[in-house]
């Protein structure tokens, strides 16, 4: 488990393990027995200062599969707990993950290298560590069709096969994960030692989350309360910008919700189809808990979960807590609001329209519920408000079950555009902030399948490459734009991949 003599030694700078010790257990990874390169993220490596001839394809498959951990790596396994379906779990952690370390990219920021599927760790509870081709692939393709949209989210450098089987419900072929992130702080990390009433050790954590994502706080007496108030911002924004792409995260735990504001762990999610603020799609869920209309409330009962752990690290708290629970509960109070300028600042977009005026979340509510009401594509049918702008609303009415139900509400519309600028100004806007492609669920599913059972990685390597340019229409994506049969999505269910 020496570090490979033909790899250059990285750039490492690894703060965690530098400034929380005991916060975390060291840790190996465990060796594979046969690694090969799946999918390397070459604009990724760049991105990190990593030369893709280097570290891609099977030359660096040894070290993204565990084999191998380069020079200047520090691998440990993160202690977290968590609320799981409501449900406090006090002790979580990384059961099979390790943080490799981390890296400042070109760009100057800070970001983590993590191995996702690598074996146990003293966190596995049981579990066998491993992972499989399938779920570890739509790490790729949900996190790179986030990205591609716009939506802050941690990403895949690379997954390498182990040319081991993994058992779930059935014998599955094994791979590794590399995750990048610009931390893997989550609420549950907080949740983990505040349970314990280790507060040295949540005073530690705190001031390096501060230093890492809050740095204009460093220092200050109230720095707790500012991290809180960042992370409702950061989560505000990226939810809202999800609902507004008709993505369901599928399993928002507390310890699955990031201090950053990215998204992570994909594995029960999906992009809606017919609009319907009650859909969900996880086979985990069975009480919706996690259903698209519910991820605003979830993240504000996630962000007061937060609040009670950073609590007894508020200044004068232990003296009297009443101002510490006050100005707290300020900000889990403050969060639908910030959630609602971002999400109506999107519909704008979506819209069409710059500057906002009364009637605009009336007018943005009615084309929800006309969408949920026609059983209309949701992303297809914000897509056609652009040629409707232009005069041709055929492609918009197609959808509708009924299509002269829309007639009232493009007439509002259409006036509520007036002084908004030219048609063609307005029906670039249109273009621009309403996706053409999405990562439809049948045709994740069925590049997945074909990687996983057939070792063909064509289907998602053509999906890959499409999701790259999501706003613009392509003739040769045109398949991978259409939805699945209601059919289909009638009975679409999606599995965490543990």
């Amino acid at each position: 488990m020496s570090a490979f003599p033909a790899l250059p030694r990285l750039a490492f700078d690894n703060s965690y393990a530098r400034d929380l010790p005991g916060l975390y257990a060291p840790w190996r990874p465990a060796t594979v027995a046969a690694p090969r390169s799946l999918y390397f993220n070459e604009a990724l490596a760049r991105e990190l200062g990593l030369d893709p001839a280097v570290w891609g394809g099977e030359a660096g498959a040894p070290v993204w599969a565990g084999n191998v951990v380069p020079e200047g790596a520090e691998p440990l396994a993160q202690a977290y707990a968590g609320h799981q379906f409501g449900g406090f779990s006090p002790q979580l952690g990384d059961g099979r993950a390790l943080l490799l370390g981390e890296l400042i990219d070109t760009h100057g920021q800070r970001r983590d290298l993590a191995l996702k599927g690598s074996g146990r760790t003293p966190y596995s509870r049981g579990g066998d560590g491993k992972a499989a081709v399938g779920p570890m692939l739509r790490e790729v393709l949900i996190g790179e069709a986030l990205h591609a949209l716009g939506v802050p989210s941690t990403r895949a450098l690379a997954v390498v096969a182990t040319g081991e089987d993994v058992y779930r419900d059935e014998t599955l072929p094994g791979a590794v994960l590399t995750r990048v992130a610009s931390s893997h702080l989550r609420v549950g990390t907080f949740q983990f030692f505040a349970a314990r009433g280790q507060l040295d050790e949540l005073q530690r954590l705190l001031d390096h989350a501060v230093a890492r994502h809050q740095p204009e706080a460093v220092g200050a007496p109230d720095r707790a309360l500012r991290l809180l108030q960042g992370v409702a911002e950061r989560q505000a924004a990226l939810v809202a910008q999800w609902m507004n792409l008709g993505f369901i995260h599928g399993v928002m735990n507390t310890d699955n919700m990031t201090i950053s504001g990215e998204s992570i762990d994909f594995g029960p999610c999906a992009f809606m189809e017919a609009h319907d603020p009650a859909a969900v799609f996880s086979s985990i869920d069975r009480n919706g808990r996690y259903a698209f209309g519910n991820q605003a409330a979830i993240a504000r009962w996630n962000l007061a979960r937060l609040a009670e752990a950073l609590l007894p690290l508020f200044p004068g708290v232990d003296e009297d807590p009443e101002p510490a629970v006050a100005q707290a509960t300020a900000v889990i109070d403050a969060f639908p609001g910030l959630f609602d300028a971002h999400w109506r600042a999107g519909q704008r977009a979506k819209l069409g329209l710059q500057s906002p005026q009364p009637g605009d979340a009336a007018l943005a509510d009615d084309f929800l519920a006309l969408l949920h009401a026609q059983r209309m594509d949701f992303t297809l049918a914000w897509r056609h408000l652009a040629p409707a702008a232009e005069g041709d609303e055929a492609p918009l009415r197609a959808l509708a079950a009924e299509p002269e139900a829309l007639t009232p509400w493009l007439a509002r519309w259409r006036a509520r555009r007036a002084g908004e600028g030219s048609v063609a100004d307005v029906a670039r806007r249109l273009r621009a902030a309403n996706p053409w492609l999405i990562a439809r669920n049948h045709q994740v599913e069925a590049a997945l399948q074909a990687a996983s059972d057939e070792g063909q990685l064509a289907p998602l390597q053509r999906l890959l490459a499409a999701l790259q340019s999501p706003f613009a229409e392509a003739p040769a994506w045109t398949d991978l734009a259409e939805p699945a049969p209601p059919a289909v999505t009638a009975c679409y269910r999606t599995f965490c991949g543990t």
